[in-house]
């Protein structure tokens, strides 16, 4: 009972504030190489609210970061044990001070990984994102993800990153952007854990952008597990010239097909 009324808060609390990342984002999340298994399909809904965020657009019409509510609603199905097939749709901003509400395009993903990645000590993927965008959520119409993923279990504790490479197919391997994300997870027993969370960009490879221009965001996460949801909230905090200085996540997920 008490356990359920700490997960109804964690809701309530980022729910009434609903009442980045270089741009935007949809999502904000460290891959554990975990996935859905063969023939089960699953749902995650990403909501993020930025209360304290930069006040004018990156680039031309871009949706300004501060009070905007962004996500996503991301698709997967297990298709082998190391492979798994997803599909954000759509991609959607709830509202902004200067767009409104929109839909924000699409992303299909495919995610490789060491199967059963939580039974090992050591586990591994690769995940590769295509997305269509729209041209106020990115400058380009088409970009995409690469994200190698890293990681070991020790004990309780989980240790995972994630070297992540943005392009917008523009500049070659030198104008891929270095966006990398990591956390260090205890796992208080297993329904519950906490985290730090860090997402960072750096800029292009050829040349990262100057220091005070970066991304720089430090998170601090609970996880609950129950049999009806898989939640994941947090708070972040910027602390670098191209950061927002406040932002919340809620990630809810469940099978909907589970054995």
């Amino acid at each position: 009972m008490a356990h359920t009324s700490k997960l109804a808060l964690i809701v309530i609390v980022l729910a009434a504030a609903s009442a980045q990342m270089l741009a935007q984002t949809d999502e904000i999340q460290v891959y554990d190489a975990e996935i859905a298994e063969p023939g089960i399909f699953n749902v995650m809904f990403h909501t993020n609210y930025t209360p304290v965020g930069r006040t004018k657009p990156e680039f031309p019409n871009a949706i300004i970061a501060d009070r905007s509510v962004n996500g996503a609603a991301e698709w997967a199905y297990g298709v082998k044990p190391w492979f798994e097939q997803g599909l954000y749709l759509p991609v959607y901003s709830f509202y902004s001070t200067n767009q409104g509400a929109t839909i924000n395009g699409f992303k299909v993903r495919e995610l490789f990984v060491r199967p059963h990645a939580q039974e090992h000590k050591f586990f591994y993927g690769l995940n590769f994102e295509f997305s269509v965008n729209a041209l106020y959520w990115e400058q380009k119409r088409i970009s995409s993800e690469i994200r190698p993923i890293v990681g070991t279990h020790l004990g309780r504790w989980d240790l995972i990153f994630n070297p992540i490479l943005d392009t917008d197919y523009t500049g070659g391997i030198g104008g891929l952007e270095f966006n990398p994300a990591g956390r260090v997870a205890y796992n208080l027993n297993r329904k519950w854990a906490v985290a730090l969370e860090e997402y960072d960009g750096f800029g292009p490879l050829r040349s990262f952008v100057p220091a005070n221009q970066q991304f720089h965001e430090t998170w601090g996460v609970v996880d609950q597990n129950n049999r009806w949801v898989h939640v994941e909230a947090g708070v972040g905090v910027g602390w670098s010239g191209g950061a927002d200085r406040l932002t919340l996540k809620l990630m809810l997920s469940r099978d909907l097909n589970p054995h």
